[in-house]
């Protein structure tokens, strides 16, 4: 039997509390899961922006289909919005499942990569992510350039991290955990980063390439 994670996000408490953009993605998610005989866990984040992938029960969905040996096969969404609101983040997610062999489904825009049609939706999606990374890229790469011209200032320095930081974080990458794992851990170890925020997936994938890569500890980010 298949077994899915069913994903269901609301941005707004008030949404929470009626339950019903919640009870609409669920029935959705249901109807499509009994049809293919599928088996749902669910997973709900109440009250969060799709603006980013920065969601406590994402990040559990995320971390449960990290595994090669896992217990689920892929993860369902009645709309893609509702797992993200940008195309460049969900076309990392599924190289992400290419990559791992877990399943992504959005059911309004026809995306199921358990199937070959769905599939297919899915690496148009990833193309036109890819042309529009390149095209922000040149025009990043464009803005750069004439800003060195005239003098500008580029960028910030990283903050460096805290020597016992540093070396807790390299520790437990050494034991093989993911970004993800390393984020959850270090928070829940009352940790934080040099600015004394939480930690995520992409500071924790940034700090590491600083801290394995000593080229880039003062490399400064380019301006967005």
């Amino acid at each position: 039997m298949t077994t899915m994670i069913g994903y269901l996000r609301v941005s707004t408490d008030e949404q929470s509390a009626s339950g019903l953009g919640l009870d609409a993605q669920r029935e959705t998610i249901q109807r499509y899961a009994e049809r293919h005989g599928w088996d749902i866990v669910w997973y709900e984040d109440a009250g969060f922006s799709g603006k980013d992938q920065n969601r406590p029960a994402l990040q559990e969905a995320l971390a449960r289909l990290w595994p090669k040996k896992r217990d689920v096969d892929g993860i369902v969404v009645a709309k893609l919005d509702r797992l993200s609101r940008s195309v460049h983040d969900f076309s990392g997610l599924l190289k992400q499942a290419t990559a791992r062999r877990w399943s992504v489904v959005a059911i309004d825009l026809g995306v199921d990569t358990t199937t070959a049609a769905g599939e297919l939706v899915a690496n148009v999606m990833m193309s036109v992510a890819q042309w529009e990374r390149r095209v922000i890229g040149a025009r990043t790469s464009d803005a750069m350039q004439a800003a060195k011209h005239s003098g500008k200032h580029v960028g910030r320095v990283a903050a460096p991290l805290p020597d016992a930081t540093a070396e807790r974080m390299l520790a437990l990458h050494a034991e093989g955990l993911s970004p993800n794992r390393i984020a959850t851990a270090l928070n829940d170890e009352g940790v934080t980063t040099a600015h004394g925020s939480r930690w995520y997936t992409s500071t924790v994938t940034a700090a590491l390439a600083r801290l394995t890569d000593p080229t880039k500890e003062h490399s400064a980010a380019p301006a967005a």
